[in-house]
């Protein structure tokens, strides 16, 4: 794939979802995605606040996640989640879908869980003039058969979301180009397809990218973008 470093950078999530993280490590992630120009941060939601503040004016959005890492609250909880990260400040939610109710055959449930978020994003958005709120569903595709990859995509699309996302990187395994292949092919044009988990060069970010990815979420973003400055990709 063809793409010069600040186009590349513009895919990336610059990523801090231990659980360990401090509020000085969130500043920092915030003062790299701004000197990098990454696509956005994605933090824990009881920094979203903070980070709108110190990322106002800059070129990254401010994403973060809802019933993370295991999707496994209820529909009420993930919907009163969302109002609250949007009326914080995040413009991209990550959220994971019911993975148990799915594991179990409930298609239906994660189906209504998913179109209720979206419509919730939709009116809250709506209610304090906003535009363009992202919603990102993580499918945790280390857990799926292909046949429940490509089905869990085909419901993330009918929900209305922007993205199907492979992994929460805290599962059994994260994103492989295979997987976002899968995901790729069964997704409707409109839907995107985000990788996560386990990038960590370069070279590993550009497989994914080939799969079919349009956005990375990771970690080691500063070591990827400094791979990609040192010759790595065209300035």
């Amino acid at each position: 794939m063809a793409m010069r470093v600040r186009e590349f950078a513009k895919t990336v999530d610059h990523t801090l979802l231990k659980p360990d993280a401090t509020e000085k490590e969130i500043f920092q992630l915030c003062e790299e995605a701004a000197e990098y120009h990454f696509a956005a941060v994605c933090i824990p939601p009881c920094y979203v606040r903070r980070a709108s503040r110190e990322l106002q004016g800059v070129d990254v959005k401010v994403a973060t996640v809802i019933s993370f890492p295991f999707g496994a609250d209820t529909i009420p909880t993930k919907t009163a989640a969302v109002r609250g990260a949007i009326t914080d400040g995040a413009s991209e939610l990550d959220v994971v879908m019911n993975i148990s109710e799915f594991l179990s055959g409930n298609f239906n449930y994660v189906a209504e869980e998913l179109s209720n978020i979206n419509q919730e994003v939709s009116v809250v958005a709506m209610n304090n003039g906003l535009n363009d709120i992202v919603v990102k569903v993580i499918i945790e595709t280390a857990y799926l058969n292909e046949k429940m990859k490509r089905l869990a995509t085909q419901i993330v699309a009918a929900s209305g979301a922007d993205f199907v996302k492979t992994s929460t990187g805290f599962g059994p395994g994260g994103a492989t180009p295979e997987d976002v292949a899968i995901l790729r092919e069964e997704a409707p044009d409109e839907l995107a397809v985000k990788a996560s988990g386990g990038i960590r060069t370069l070279d590993d970010a550009l497989e994914m990218l080939n799969a079919g990815a349009s956005r990375l979420g990771m970690s080691a973003s500063v070591a990827v973008m400094k791979e990609a400055e040192d010759g790595g990709l065209q300035e």
